[in-house]
């Protein structure tokens, strides 16, 4: 699907000229996305390994570098070995070949998962044994323990098990991906003959950990697979077993779905996602066993993948990320992170009317320092709401057992006019995306999945309302999903806005959503792939000619990933006329900053803290005239030509204020902030000596628990919880009219 794209707040046609021609530059300017993407992953391993982190949160931050490195050979390896197979190739502008990139993930990606073992071994395992928690090996039970995990297998894991012996009467069988199995090696049976093979898939139904009783150990478990390994035996022929050893497939994960064709999206995706589970490996992990050596290259054969490549051989349990919910039951507040509880903000705490609220002025929230819950009793009251006639929704990720589908639903069994525009395409959320937009039509929504060959990032949300005889819009703008679980975890930011310009672009948004008709002109927003990209060039541009005429010229930018080869350059030229640029990338980031005559006015950060810092932010200095903004978008070709996001303007003072602090809070972080070199390695920020470190994610908590309570508004009735921006972040005029700080109590 095409459009015309119409007008947009036109900075990019005015500033073209300093804009650089695309395709003109060096491969050596750029650093590789996938290379970078596994820096960012090695800082989080970093969080797992420093003793400053409570141990369960260092636990769990091991956990998800695991994760995240599922993920990333799910959809990333298995692109480029797709790719090594086609005979035309996407070079990257950093130039490396497919094969080249895989060779160098290869070797960055051994390297990390050796030291996240070594990290295991030596530090983890200790640590929780000193605190009680521990994994044995059934040969570590006494015999009264041992006795009862093997009655267990017997009645609640034997009836399960299917072993399966490989020869040319049983072809190899297909595992699922991230299953954890056990291979199986028997000696030959007459000279000259290939050794005998057998697979044992581990249960996936089952839990991984079983809990046993160990002297002084609070908390002791078994692991599934080595229950099962002890009673291989009872499988095989005794005589002819040579050795087990644990192993787990990762296969290639994404979607190939061609819009085109597929009459209904719907149909296809589930069709999709069915065909999914076969597709190809594209890496092994392999346990501490027995027999390991002679069956590598039976199983990379029969799995097709190399050897040399794609196995990763480790020296712990494989798939920690399981292992983190061993103590997901310990409430030992000396192991965690200090207990916050996300504040209901300043202002208009307790007001009957959110309506007259958000009509006075904007609001603006910051997650999860301030809660959530606004944004859902939002939805609750305007599905409730005899005068709102009309509620429309982009759902992305909202999570399982949602309160905003349900609001969504009840709505639209109220009679009011519901359309939810659901991605059905959110990777790995397909399936949970399906089911609840049966939901949603069942209850009388009208849900729409979207423009074709595009994906809804964009998060929005609009509510007509019936007052005075007339209409009045009222808008939610967002960079994260309307997911509450979520949005404890993710810092975002979100905007409550009556603006009559605003609430007609958004209008238009929901039209091009359904009815796939852009407006002549946007007034306040800027959309994708409609103008977006062209903007971000504009807004850079606009900089450089400032500093060329000796004006204030200064871009702070937060954001998650920073890819896109023509904004790269946009920067570099920004960089060579003068301009100062600060940039906080938390992921991936291919410019490469501080190269003398290019980039040396570049300077580029990561934080990586208890909360996934996920809002997009941008301030533009503007000749004095700041200009901020956020984002549903990165700075990506994937978020500026095949997603439809948007680029929301601050206008109101005060939210203006509250941004510019909260840059300022970000960038004054010395505790668990990275600096980019220009080889693409990462720093820790160092703490200048005698100054005490700054850990903005704390500051920002702090702030949110000493934001004064008016007694003005305490004192107000009312079910419906929001705020309204005080002076900025940490509103301290307010609390220099209010005097003394109220005492936060932890359990409010």
């Amino acid at each position: 699907m095409t459009f015309e794209t119409p007008s947009t707040p036109d900075v990019a046609a005015r500033h073209s000229s300093l804009v650089p021609a695309a395709g003109d530059s060096d491969p050596t300017q750029y650093l590789n996305r996938e290379l970078s993407w596994l820096e960012f992953n090695a800082r989080v391993l970093s969080e797992a390994g420093s003793m400053e982190v409570p141990l369960f949160e260092r636990l769990k931050f091991l956990g998800i570098f695991f994760s995240n490195l599922d993920e990333f050979f799910m959809v990333r390896v298995a692109g480029l070995q797709a790719q090594t197979h086609r005979t035309i190739t996407e070079v990257p502008p950093d130039g490396m070949k497919p094969q080249e990139q895989l060779l160098a993930i290869s070797a960055r990606a051994h390297a990390l998962v050796d030291s996240a073992y070594r990290l295991w071994n030596t530090e983890m395992l200790p640590a929780l044994h000193r605190v009680g928690v521990r994994i044995v090996r059934p040969e570590e039970l006494d015999a009264a323990e041992l006795a009862a995990l093997d009655e267990r297998f017997r009645t609640d894991i034997f009836p399960i098990l299917t072993p399966l012996a490989i020869d040319p009467g049983h072809p190899f069988p297909h595992l699922r991906n991230k299953s954890i199995n056990l291979g199986i090696m028997f000696s030959r049976e007459h000279e000259g003959e290939e050794p005998g093979f057998g697979v044992i898939q581990v249960p996936p139904m089952l839990s991984r950990l079983m809990r046993v009783r160990v002297d002084g150990c609070g908390r002791a478990f078994v692991l599934l697979e080595d229950v099962i390994a002890r009673h291989v035996k009872e499988f095989f022929p005794v005589s002819r077993l040579r050795g087990t050893y644990p192993f787990r497939v990762t296969r290639n994960w994404d979607l190939e779905i061609d819009e085109e064709e597929g009459e209904d999206l719907l149909e296809t995706i589930q069709a999709e996602l069915r065909r999914r589970d076969r597709g190809n490996a594209v890496r092994v992990e392999i346990g501490v066993g027995g027999g390991v050596g002679a069956s590598v290259q039976r199983l990379c054969r029969a799995l097709g993948i190399d050897p040399n490549l794609d196995v990763y051989r480790v020296s712990g349990p494989l798939s920690i990320v399981d292992l983190v919910s061993m103590v997901g039951e310990e409430d030992r507040r000396e192991l965690r992170d200090e207990l916050f509880t996300p504040q209901v903000p300043v202002a208009l705490r307790d007001v009957e009317d959110p309506f007259a609220v958000i009509r006075e002025r904007d609001v603006f929230l910051h997650h999860p320092y301030d809660s959530f819950d606004p944004v859902v009793e939002f939805v609750s009251r305007a599905a409730d709401d005899p005068n709102v006639l009309a509620i429309k929704q982009t759902l992305y990720r909202t999570g399982g057992d949602s309160p905003i589908v349900k609001a969504l639903a009840r709505a639209a069994e109220n009679g009011k006019q519901v359309t939810a525009i659901v991605e059905l395409k959110a990777r790995f959320d397909e399936a949970s995306n399906i089911q609840w937009a049966r939901t949603l039509e069942q209850s009388g929504a009208q849900v729409i999945y979207g423009l074709l060959g595009l994906k809804t990032h964009v998060k929005a949300m609009l509510v007509v309302r019936r007052e005075k005889d007339k209409l009045r819009r009222y808008v939610h703008l967002s960079t994260g999903n309307y997911n509450p679980h979520t949005a404890r975890l993710y810092t975002d930011v979100g905007l409550f806005t009556a603006n009559r310009e605003i609430g007609e672009d958004v209008t238009s948004l929901f039209n091009l959503l359904t009815g796939y008709s852009a407006p002549p002109k946007w007034n306040r927003l800027v959309v994708a792939p409609l103008g977006l990209h062209e903007a971000i060039l504009g807004l850079i541009a606009r900089e450089t000619e400032h500093a060329r005429a000796g004006r204030k010229a200064e871009i702070v930018a937060q954001m998650n990933a920073l890819v896109d080869v023509d904004v790269i350059d946009a920067l570099y030229s920004a960089s060579q006329h003068g301009v100062d640029i600060r940039l906080f990338v938390r992921g991936i980031c291919c410019l490469r900053p501080g190269i003398p005559g290019l980039s040396e006015r570049i300077q580029v950060r990561a934080l990586i803290d208890r909360f996934l810092e996920h809002k997009r932010v941008f301030r533009f200095a503007n000749g004095g005239s700041e200009e901020f903004y956020f984002s549903s978008a990165d700075w990506m070709p994937r978020n500026f030509h095949r997603r439809v996001e948007v680029l929301v303007p601050l206008l109101d003072p005060a939210a203006r204020a509250r941004a510019e602090d909260m840059l300022a809070t970000l960038e004054a972080d010395t505790a668990k902030t990275w600096t980019l070199n220009a080889d693409g390695s990462y720093t820790r920020v160092a703490t200048p000596a005698g100054a005490t470190p700054v850990r903005s994610q704390q500051r920002f908590m702090e702030l949110a628990r000493e934001r004064p309570k008016p007694a003005d508004v305490l004192a107000r009735g009312g079910r419906f919880h929001i705020f309204q921006v005080g002076h900025g972040e940490g509103g301290d005029e307010l609390r220099r009219k209010n005097g003394k700080k109220k005492k936060h109590n932890p359990a409010s």
